[in-house]
């Protein structure tokens, strides 16, 4: 398809547009009042017979408020003490300009230009929301040069203040193969700030990466957790904890099953040690369709590694990730309840 001379046009107007427009949502009405409020909450303990269960903030991606306010109060009202924190409440908490680009939406188009089921209209709807998304990068690159430290301070303090760990930190277009150094320090650097003690990313799949990831570790001190979806082999991470002593992994347990690996356990005890956190997610096996159900329904033994790590003594957190779909009537904060309940279950 030929790009016009007017295609080219709208579409640097629509770039420059969301870009200017998004900064004036920096501020919600919860940035005033939710601190003082939160400071009183009843504390959470997720701590369930020495297995700590934390939940990655991403689960909440659903709700409509995403402030660092709200995002706090969704933790609390799930009954967890401990998370792994998805990079946009804490930065646009530190004045990062809101993406304009509604993710949710790219990414459906995306699946649908990898299935060859884009229409005509939808075809140039993804070109601007691409363009869009290239151009807000680039500023948000330029923002973390100057950004103000001291914020995601205030940031992890209100968090800690009302009884909440951050124990890891993802930020988004962060640590990826095209991203500089300067990112990707930048990132481990809030991490440290943040409380946290490893860093999240997904597997590269690239020997060069994970080499240059774990050499910035060890500068930065500060450790990264490789994150897998069903790409999971048992040996899928040995080449990176053979780099680096700061290379880990971020085990997924559903997605492990969903790849058809018939013993999902023994990852768990072959890799205890370089394991830095694990999440969980109740997939079905290839044979059963590979279904992410309500947990109870699938596939993967959650229950059965709740009680390995309990019995082994792993003090590494097992993550909540919500990923099925939520049923009518209910909502995230109720979900992300109800898996801890399961957990709560598991290890009486």
């Amino acid at each position: 398809m030929k790009t016009t001379k007017n295609s080219l046009s709208r579409r640097k107007f629509i770039v420059k547009t969301a870009l200017a427009t998004s900064g004036t949502a920096l501020i919600s009405p919860s940035l005033f009042s939710a601190p003082a409020i939160l400071k009183h909450y009843k504390k959470p303990n997720s701590i369930i017979n020495g297995v700590q269960i934390g939940v990655i903030t991403y689960s909440f991606r659903s709700m409509e408020d995403q402030s660092a306010e709200a995002t706090l109060k969704y933790v609390l009202d799930s009954g967890m003490n401990a998370i792994e924190l998805i990079g946009d409440p804490a930065e646009t908490f530190a004045g990062r300009l809101v993406n304009p680009v509604d993710m949710s939406k790219m990414w459906g188009l995306m699946v649908k230009r990898r299935d060859a089921e884009l229409t005509e209209d939808e075809v140039k709807e993804l070109a601007d929301m691409t363009a869009i998304q290239d151009s807000y990068k680039k500023e948000v690159s330029k923002w973390r040069i100057t950004s103000d430290m001291s914020k995601f301070e205030q940031f992890r303090k209100m968090y800690n203040d009302a009884g909440v760990n951050i124990y890891a930190f993802k930020p988004r277009n962060t640590f990826g193969m095209d991203n500089s150094d300067a990112d990707i320090e930048w990132g481990m650097k809030v991490g440290k700030i943040l409380g946290a003690n490893h860093v999240t990313v997904e597997h590269p799949s690239d020997d060069s990466h994970t080499m240059r990831l774990g050499a910035l570790g060890k500068k930065i001190g500060m450790y990264i957790g490789y994150h897998g979806h069903e790409q999971q082999t048992p040996i899928l991470w040995d080449t990176a904890l053979a780099q680096s002593e700061y290379n880990a992994l971020n085990l997924d347990l559903g997605h492990y099953t969903a790849a058809g690996n018939s013993k999902p356990l023994e990852i768990i005890i072959a890799k205890h040690d370089r394991i830095k956190s694990m999440h969980l997610k109740d997939r079905q096996t290839p044979e059963n369709d590979k279904g992410n159900l309500s947990w109870g329904q699938g596939d993967t033994p959650i229950a059965q590694a709740l009680q390995l790590m309990q019995r082994k003594k792993y003090n590494y957190p097992a993550t909540v990730e919500l990923e099925y779909k939520i049923p009518e009537g209910s909502n995230a904060v109720e979900e992300v309840k109800k898996c801890l309940n399961f957990c709560e279950q598991a290890l009486k």
